[in-house]
């Protein structure tokens, strides 16, 4: 029998059991992001952060348990850029990879938002770390992204001004009714209600 998603709830897992390499992780996760919430999601080094990340997006397959909701939208913390397209060619593919409008109505001012105007027919693999990851993001922007984001390691690479414009485009996605889940080594400085944090290692004790 499938359960029914809570009346806010965008994403919902029932009972959700992870492993990786034959070990399992956590169990008995039931885990609901609500339109308009932040979740930091925290936990010591291999407790299955990104592969909770990964189940959700459905990259991963759970080793039980349920999955249910809108299709989000990952940004990994490889970035998953083509390192022989620029960084306006990459917007494009990730536009249409998403279902988003790939025209320059779409892609100009998500380009504009991250500073990237400059960059935009450099190619992936002549750019730094923090401009890779500016790029990376830059999807976050687009028109019709999805409601349901979930982010691995974003703030790794940005300078100060790329961590405070990625808090400003998470705290207005939260805002328009959609939710993030992000993993993060450093606080991202979210204050407010739309702003949780999340234990998996607790979590996963229940």
């Amino acid at each position: 029998m499938v359960a029914s998603l809570p009346p806010t709830s965008l994403l919902h897992t029932t009972e959700l059991c992870v492993e990786r390499s034959g070990r399992v992780l956590f169990r008995g996760l039931n885990l609901s992001l609500a339109a308009g919430r932040i979740t930091w999601l925290k936990g010591r080094n291999g407790c299955g952060k990104t592969s909770l990340l990964r189940t959700l997006a459905g990259l991963s397959p759970p080793k039980s348990g349920l999955v249910q909701g809108e299709p989000p939208l990952y940004v990994a913390h490889t970035n998953a850029l083509k390192d022989d397209l620029s960084v306006r060619e990459n917007l494009v593919f990730l536009a249409q990879l998403h279902g988003c409008d790939p025209s320059a109505a779409s892609i100009d001012p998500a380009l504009q938002r991250w500073g990237l105007q400059r960059w935009q027919h450099t190619l992936a693999r002549q750019l730094s770390q923090g401009w890779r990851r500016r790029s990376a993001l830059a999807r976050l922007s687009l028109q019709a992204a999805p409601a349901v984001w979930l982010l691995d390691e974003p703030l790794d690479g940005l300078d100060v001004h790329g961590m405070a414009n990625l808090r400003a485009v998470l705290l207005a996605h939260a805002q328009a009714g959609g939710t993030v889940m992000l993993t993060s080594h450093q606080d991202p400085g979210l204050p407010g209600p739309e702003h949780e944090v999340l234990y998996l290692d607790a979590a996963a004790a229940h």
